[in-house]
């Protein structure tokens, strides 16, 4: 993308010579003609470098150097000087500047220098990128053939600009999603900038996402960019879409067809380029027939549509999911490495999990912080998820078509449970429950059950 650089000289014929040899070079050049007007400016403009005389009218280069690099702590700066000294270009240094050329200016070593500070900077937003991308986890976990779906629609849809609407009930990991699709872009190296929709309040939503200008409403006392103009170049998650406001979503989806906006309060036109990704757990098409969703943006967002299964539909990737978990808690470095007792895992995979993938990694944890033992064992099951799991197991046997196969599904999970609570010890269950050893044997043979006893 073609980099911005901003000449502050008060000397006509420098900023002119210099705009010059830099638009010849490919760069885009704003001028200005003093401090003030640099630091107004860059509030509108954001430059990627600036060239800053030190000797100007009203405040000089050192502290217009100060000024910026508080506001912008990294704002990449060259001071440029015909009066300069060791003992100025030590100062400019100690305050952030990257480096110090004297005039009359060597063109060859302009340019020299302004390449490898825009390099310097470069490197330095990508270690930042790279640091946030090692905390925020983007790996999909799970080999069930749902899920290796849902990261081959991922691989193919990423490369691309297109827009993506993510839906799936709450805690499935929609986030996880849009984090991927931007990981696997080629807008990774910019920021991905997400906004929860529903948290915002109606009154600040707009300023949240396109900004505002000072004194454009009460408690506006600064200009500050929006979630649009932060995520320029980069991607902007919309989370929980199905909640904003119809006033916002008309603006979202002029937005979205031009690629520009204005600030609260303000009349200049902000051009930026920015891929959207939404996500909601909301039914939209219901939401439409409603008249809570606008139709068109609807349609304007589900170019690709994503869907993200919830847990109970693929409980084969429990025992991955829970290994990811304790592997994490792990690390943080403040809970003890645990393990799951292969009894536990049986009862994990029944369980029906109406908060998903997020209910799960908060129940491990809870296990992980109050388990004194180094290994889970079912008896550390809360009683209150048992209750709950008798009760699904109950309903699976009342939702059968006849009275032959709800009998079957009711002594299936019977016998499961009484085997579990008896750590699969065959005679302690038989006589436990009142049947011959050689009864239950068969009973377990029938159902299909056997392979659990290779489990204690």
């Amino acid at each position: 993308m073609t980099k911005k650089i901003m000449i502050v000289d008060d000397e006509p014929s420098i900023r002119t010579s210099l705009e010059g040899v830099l638009e010849d070079e490919g760069y885009k050049v704003i001028c200005a003609s003093d401090g003030n007007e640099a630091l107004k400016t860059i509030e509108e403009e954001m430059p990627d470098l600036i060239l800053l005389d030190i000797w100007m009218p009203g405040i000089d280069g050192i502290e217009t150097l100060k000024r910026m690099r508080s506001l912008h702590p990294g704002l990449q700066v060259i001071m440029i000087s015909g009066h300069g000294s060791i003992e100025t270009a030590v100062t400019a240094t100690k305050l952030g500047a990257y480096d110090f050329i004297e005039k009359p200016l060597s063109l060859e070593r302009t340019l020299v220098t302004i390449q490898n500070a825009i390099n310097f900077r470069q490197l330095s937003d990508d270690n930042i990128i790279l640091r946030q991308k090692a905390r925020i986890p983007n790996k999909i976990t799970g080999n069930t053939a749902i899920i290796l779906q849902l990261q081959e629609t991922i691989e193919r849809v990423a490369p691309t600009h297109a827009t993506v609407l993510i839906t799936g009930e709450n805690g499935t990991g929609k986030e996880l999603v849009a984090r991927a699709i931007h990981h696997l872009s080629p807008r990774n190296t910019r920021p991905l900038v997400e906004v929860n929709c529903a948290a915002i309040p109606e009154d600040l939503i707009e300023s949240e996402l396109f900004g505002h200008e000072r004194g454009a409403f009460t408690g506006a006392n600064e200009r500050r960019r929006g979630r649009f103009d932060l995520a320029n170049h980069g991607t902007l998650f919309l989370d929980e879409i199905g909640d904003m406001s119809l006033k916002t979503q008309a603006k979202i989806l002029r937005i979205l067809e031009e690629q520009r906006f204005e600030r609260v309060g303000g009349s200049k036109i902000i051009q930026v380029d920015v891929r959207i990704i939404a996500a909601t757990n909301k039914d939209l098409k219901r939401e439409i027939g409603e008249g809570w969703f606008r139709e068109d943006l609807y349609y304007r967002l589900n170019v690709i549509p994503v869907q993200v299964p919830p847990l109970r539909d693929r409980a084969e990737d429990i025992p991955l999911l829970v290994g990811d978990f304790l592997e994490e808690f792990a690390q943080e470095g403040s809970l003890t490495k645990k393990q799951i007792g292969d009894d536990v895992l049986p009862v994990l995979q029944k369980y029906p999990w109406p908060g998903n993938v997020r209910e799960l990694k908060n129940f491990i944890e809870r296990l992980v912080i109050l388990v004194p033992e180094e290994v889970i064992e079912p008896h550390h099951i809360p009683a209150s998820f048992h209750q709950c799991f008798e009760q699904v197991s109950t309903s699976n046997a009342l939702d059968q078509p006849n009275f032959k196969t709800a009998k079957i599904q009711f002594e299936k999970e019977y016998l499961r449970k009484k085997l579990e609570e008896n750590k699969w010890n065959i005679s302690k269950t038989a006589g436990a429950i009142g049947i011959e050893r050689s009864h239950l044997h068969r009973k377990l043979k029938a159902y299909g059950v056997q392979q659990e006893k290779s489990k204690q």
